[in-house]
């Protein structure tokens, strides 16, 4: 402790303000802890900031654009549809700050002390929050990390004014003509094609076999030929980016494909290949909380550390970079501090690409239920059985359902297709309650509606379909 500097008291300090850190302090407090957060940055984090939020607002200004301009097939056509980006970036930022502005009213409102500044550990009690003007100690009985992520920057890639990150891309001033995005997951996915429903031509340069590697073949291969559709989009797989040359008004793109090296030029060029844990400037290492070589910081099932004061939750622990799984560890993270029983438990964490269609699962693929060594059947039902899906003239894609053969266990579910990140919500509800596909079919869904399909993937798993062939 520096002299004169004396230590302010808190029961547990949370280091992040996004949708784990947030969450966490919001519990913690609910549960009667007297709870501090730090952020250095804006509350709400990259999620709502720069991640999440301004991206959906982006793709769904890019669908209203398409669709005014692309709707003769259903008899709509329209002239002269025009995009103020300025207005379309304006309209963004002001669902982040109502989102951004909420958060601070929850927190507030929890009795949650915000305090703006860096952390930086001195010891397993005791952090030294720092800003431009001051620093000051806090002593906890409990810590939860929740620093976040940041994008991966890549050799001959360095970012700047044209080799931009995800947030570069959400903050451009205007629409480029072309763009070139390296990494094929879904970030640069979700942002290819924003910008491709904006009229930009759009090369995806992905180095693995295919784009959304993350997904099965059989749903990313819908969202590739869509993408192709489009007509403005080119796609190279195993592709790898080699050097960029950057000038005031643009880029070329070195990259070798196919063991021929190629070039391309473009307005900008977007690096999408992964993010990268905040785990290097808090003193962790000193403090002997244990991480990966990669900075993963190692938790058991509560989210407590090596050190058993200190949590952590979110992008910084293993496992996918999902605001919504930070959030549930966050809460597992406050509850365990209060003495509950809370475990973490992964498998009904749906994961969801905004795509065209949309792309979703949870629990396991067949293939991972395979790898197990369970007996499961699969069970699917196409979007174009569906009498919504029909009336939406967005037909492309099917849900498949994954049971265990002994009993219909319901223990996966993949869509691909309109609503997808909707729709998941109830099979992911479905396996967390233990439910068998004949539960799911005999459950009443609304007619028409997208939802109608799980109830038809289901009656197609217990061998009674009505609106497809058996």
């Amino acid at each position: 402790m520096v002299v004169g500097d004396f230590p302010i008291e808190t029961d547990t300090l949370v280091v992040g303000a996004g949708p784990g850190g947030y969450v966490a302090a919001i519990r913690a407090a609910q549960l009667g802890q007297k709870v501090t957060i730090v952020e250095k940055g804006e509350l709400g984090g990259v999620c709502l900031n720069v991640g999440c939020i301004p991206s959906k607002a982006l793709i769904s200004a890019g669908h209203r654009y398409a669709h005014a301009k692309h709707s003769e097939d259903i008899g709509i056509t329209a002239e002269n549809v025009k995009v103020d980006f300025t207005k379309v970036q304006e309209w963004k930022m002001s669902v982040v700050n109502k989102l951004t502005g909420g958060v601070d009213g929850l927190l507030k409102g929890n009795k949650v002390d915000i305090v703006k500044g860096e952390a930086y550990f001195v010891d397993e009690n005791t952090v030294r929050v720092m800003d431009e003007n001051s620093a000051q100690t806090y002593k906890f009985k409990n810590a939860i990390i929740a620093t976040g992520s940041r994008p991966i920057e890549i050799p001959n890639f360095k970012f700047s004014k044209r080799v931009i990150d995800s947030t570069g891309a959400l903050n451009l001033k205007e629409i480029p003509k072309k763009l070139v995005v390296i990494g094929g997951g879904y970030i640069g996915t979700e942002l290819g094609t924003a910008y491709a429903n904006f009229d930009t031509e759009v090369v995806i340069l992905e180095a693995a076999d295919d784009i959304l590697s993350g997904f099965e073949k059989q749903m990313s291969s819908i969202v590739k030929r869509n993408l192709k559709k489009k007509g403005n989009v080119e796609i190279f797989t195993k592709a790898m980016a080699k050097g960029v040359q950057e000038s005031e008004d643009g880029v070329v793109i070195t990259y070798e494909v196919n063991g021929k090296e190629e070039t391309v030029e473009a307005d900008y060029v977007l690096v999408t290949v992964g993010r990268k844990a905040n785990t290097d400037e808090l003193g962790l290492d000193q403090v002997g909380v244990e991480m990966s070589e990669r900075g993963i910081v190692n938790i058991d099932k509560q989210c407590r550390t090596s050190v058993s004061s200190i949590y952590a939750i979110g992008d910084i622990v293993e496992g996918p970079p999902l605001a919504h799984k930070a959030s549930y560890e966050g809460k597992i993270a406050a509850e365990a501090i209060a003495g509950e029983a809370s475990e973490i438990d992964y498998h009904g964490i749906p994961a969801v690409v905004f795509s065209e269609p949309e792309l979703a699962s949870v629990g396991y693929t067949e293939r991972e239920a395979q790898d197990l060594g369970l007996d499961v059947a699969t069970s699917k039902f196409p979007f174009a059985a569906n009498g919504r899906a029909l009336s939406l003239n967005s037909t492309d894609g099917f849900l498949k359902l994954v049971t265990r053969k002994e009993d219909g266990l319901l223990i996966g579910a993949q869509i691909a297709g309109p609503n997808a990140s909707d729709m998941i919500a109830e099979l992911g509800l479905a396996i967390e309650a233990g439910m068998t596909a004949e539960d799911i079919a005999l459950t009443i869904h609304a007619h028409p509606t997208l939802g109608e399909i799980t109830m038809e993937a289901a009656e197609v798993a217990i061998g009674n379909p009505v609106h497809i062939i058996k």
